[in-house]
């Protein structure tokens, strides 16, 4: 099989592709071929040794898949050979088989389509948790969210439209177009200053603002809250620059996480919360179970959209993260093992 490896910490071209024998499943394990891999910030993170708590060369990187059981260790009882299952991974996926525990895959329907299912398991359930299970976002409050074409941004707006949430979206000038066609209301930060255009637009600030960016973007999405407003802070992009760990990126960030979190305990009107979709999955298994199980359902009812901004095969992991890295896209780039061409 072919599975992708990163041998150093650094940029895209440490993407290298490898063939090795297949993995075999050990007790209470499930072997699963991946039919697609998400492509996310959090990979190029990763790759790049940014990420809090992330693994050490040589590794796979991969944060999320969907694919086919196709062999049982010993002592599985809920799972079966054939089964289509989804599992964050967290790193690991870009191959084109991976073992897990049978406890970490989670069903979805055979009916949908392998990369908009994948798109559900990281971008989605985020979103979801973000807007339901972090911030308590009631209908009618508003919303301001970073990146809001990228693919938690996208999951968001379309959440958030079934929850009657007003939201504002932050994006680049080419991308403003698809924040509007989902139903934001886009703000170009090329153009404008966040701040001061959501407290134009609005008056007195949002409700919830969601930053997975980090560094003074924290700060200035602070200070766009309303009284009872809560900032979510659930990613560190500013970390790295031109592909690779920035210190200064990781010195800025962490001095305004610090400053931030400071003032919103301090605060009786405000609040920050932290969120990382890993740990709380590890934390409660129940949530990120019922929350994939649930945006799946929506899915399957045609009532969200994921959008796909390519699907690539395995072998052009590389220009994915080149890609991404360079904010090239709009919605999720999916990594397809065994595809023979791009889309």
């Amino acid at each position: 099989m072919e599975r992708v490896v990163v041998n150093r910490y650094g940029g895209p071209e440490v993407l290298e592709v490898v063939e090795q024998d297949a993995p075999h499943p050990g007790r209470g394990e499930v072997r699963v071929r991946v039919l697609a891999a998400g492509v996310s910030y959090a990979d190029l993170l990763i790759r790049a040794g940014a990420y809090l708590g992330g693994p050490k060369p040589p590794f796979t990187p991969g944060y999320e898949l969907v694919g086919i059981v196709d062999e049982l260790g010993e002592d599985c009882s809920s799972v079966r050979e054939g089964d289509r299952v989804a599992a964050l991974t967290v790193w690991g996926s870009y191959a084109e088989q991976v073992c897990l525990s049978e406890t970490e895959v989670v069903p979805v329907p055979a009916d949908i389509d392998s990369a908009k299912a994948v798109s559900l398991v990281l971008n989605y359930v985020t979103a979801q948790q973000l807007l339901h299970r972090i911030a308590n976002a009631e209908p009618g409050e508003s919303v301001l969210v970073h990146g809001a074409a990228g693919g938690v941004g996208t999951a968001v707006l379309q959440l958030a439209r079934l929850a009657d949430l007003r939201v504002y979206g932050t994006a680049s000038s080419s991308k403003c177009d698809l924040v509007e066609r989902l139903g934001g209301i886009a703000i170009d930060h090329t153009k404008d200053d966040f701040l001061a255009r959501v407290r134009l637009l609005t008056g007195d600030g949002v409700d919830v603002a969601l930053d997975g960016i980090g560094g003074s973007v924290s700060l200035r999405s602070y200070r766009t809250l309303r009284r009872g407003g809560r900032l979510v802070i659930f990613g560190h992009a500013s970390t790295i620059a031109d592909g690779r760990r920035s210190v200064r990126g990781w010195i800025s960030w962490y001095a305004a996480t610090g400053y931030v979190g400071a003032r919103g305990l301090a605060s009786p009107r405000r609040s920050v919360l932290p969120y990382r979709i890993a740990r709380v999955r590890d934390r409660h298994p129940g949530w990120f179970r019922d929350d994939l199980i649930a945006v799946a359902e929506l899915l399957s009812r045609g009532e969200i959209d994921p959008i796909i901004a390519g699907r690539l095969p395995l072998r052009e992991a590389r220009r994915a993260h080149e890609l991404l890295g360079a904010a090239a896209v709009q919605g999720k780039l999916v990594l397809m093992p065994g595809s023979a061409t791009g889309g």
